[in-house]
C-alpha cells in the first residue's frame, strides 16, 4: 500500500506546536480555592491584629505618640500658671533630652472634641511642658509628640488619685481645683456621680473637708473659666458664694457678667468684686417724718403763743437760733 503522505502548511505560523508545548498550552489552570483561602486568612489576621491594637490601645495597654497639640493640658486645672519648680524642670529637660520621654502621661480621650483638643491630660503636666520646651529650643519633631497611656474609665479612677496625691505632696491643691478634679472625673465616666468621686478621690479626707469640695463643685459649675483666679478663692468667700448661687438661679449669670466686664487682674481684685456682688443690699433709707404741725396764737402786739406737740428743748433752741439771726439780719 503506497504511504499517506503528511501536508505542511505553506504559513509557518499554522505549524503544529512541539509536543511539549502544546501539553503547557492546553493543560488546565489550577483552581484558585488555595491562594483565595491563604489571602482570606491573611486578610482576617490583619483584620484581627487591628482589632486588638484599637483595643490596646483604648484600654491603656498600648503606649501611643500624641501630638501636643491635641492635649488639653488645663483639662483639671485652669490655675493661669501651676506651680513650677525650674530647678526640677531643667533636671527633668535635661533628661528628657538625653533619654527621651521615659515614663508616659495619663490621657482620657474627650471625644467628641472639646475646644479643638482630643485628649485631655490626667498626669503629667511637667512632661509635657518639659518637651514643649524642648521642641521650641531645637525646632526637632520628636520633641512635639508625647508618649501617652490612654485610660479607660474604669482606670482613670486609680490614675486621678495618683495625680492628686502627687499634686497634694507636690504643691497642694485648693478647694477649688479638688473640686474640679471631681467634677472632671464624672465627666470622663471615672464615677457615676460626684458624691462617689468625693468618697474615691478623697478617701482618706475628713468628713468635713468633703463637705467643703462638694461645696465647691457647685462654683466650678457656675463659673469655670469666668473666675481668673479659682485658686486664691479662700474657703470662707467660697463657701458663702457656693450658698449664694444655690439661694439664687440667677447669680450665676450675673456673676459671670460681671466678670467680664470688671475683668479683675489680680486675686485681691475679684476676691473685692465678689465681696461687693455678694453684699446684702442695704434697705433704702426711710424718709425723714414730717415735723408736726404748730399752731401760732397772737395774743397782742406784743405776744404770740405757740401750740404744738413737739415743742422740746431742741425745737426752742432752733427758734431761739432762727429769732436771733432775722434780728442780726434787720
Amino acid at each position: 500500500m503506497a504511504k499517506r503522505k503528511r501536508l505542511t502548511p505553506a504559513n509557518p505560523m499554522f505549524l503544529e506546536p512541539a509536543p511539549e508545548t502544546k501539553s503547557a498550552v492546553s493543560a488546565p489552570s489550577r483552581a484558585p480555592i488555595a491562594d483565595v483561602a491563604r489571602e482570606a486568612s491573611a486578610t482576617a489576621a490583619a483584620e484581627e491584629l487591628a482589632r486588638q491594637r484599637d483595643q490596646d490601645r483604648a484600654e491603656g495597654r498600648m503606649v501611643i505618640a500624641v501630638s501636643l497639640s491635641e492635649i488639653r493640658r488645663d483639662y483639671l486645672s485652669r490655675d493661669r500658671i501651676p506651680t513650677v519648680d525650674e530647678e526640677e524642670m531643667a533636671a527633668l529637660v535635661e533628661s528628657i533630652r538625653a533619654r527621651g520621654q521615659q515614663s508616659p502621661v495619663d490621657l482620657v480621650d474627650l471625644y467628641p472634641n472639646r475646644d479643638g483638643a482630643r485628649y485631655g491630660l490626667i498626669s503629667g503636666w511637667r512632661r509635657c511642658l518639659a518637651l514643649e520646651r524642648l521642641q521650641a529650643e531645637t525646632g526637632e519633631a520628636r520633641f512635639g509628640k508625647v508618649l501617652a497611656l490612654l485610660r479607660r474609665p474604669s482606670e482613670s479612677a486609680e490614675a486621678y488619685v495618683a495625680m492628686i496625691e502627687e499634686n497634694e505632696i507636690r504643691v497642694g491643691l485648693s478647694h477649688y481645683e479638688r473640686a474640679r478634679i471631681v467634677t472632671r472625673a464624672v465627666e470622663a465616666g471615672a464615677y457615676p456621680d460626684e458624691a462617689e468621686a468625693l468618697r474615691g478621690l478623697f478617701a482618706t479626707a475628713s468628713r468635713a473637708k468633703r463637705s467643703k469640695i462638694k461645696s465647691f463643685t457647685a462654683i466650678v459649675r457656675a463659673l469655670d473659666g469666668e473666675l481668673g483666679f479659682p485658686r486664691a478663692l479662700g474657703e470662707r468667700q467660697g463657701l458663702a458664694l457656693a450658698q449664694a448661687l444655690e439661694e439664687s438661679p440667677g447669680l450665676a449669670r450675673q456673676l459671670t457678667a460681671l466678670l467680664r466686664r470688671e475683668a479683675p487682674a489680680t486675686p485681691e481684685a475679684e476676691a473685692a468684686l465678689l465681696r461687693r456682688a455678694l453684699a446684702p443690699a442695704k434697705p433704702a433709707s426711710a424718709p425723714a417724718p414730717s415735723p408736726a404741725p404748730v399752731t401760732v396764737v397772737r395774743r397782742s402786739s406784743r405776744e404770740l403763743a405757740l401750740i404744738g406737740a413737739d415743742l422740746d428743748e431742741s425745737f426752742l433752741k432752733d427758734l431761739e437760733a432762727w429769732i436771733a439771726k432775722r434780728s442780726r439780719k434787720g
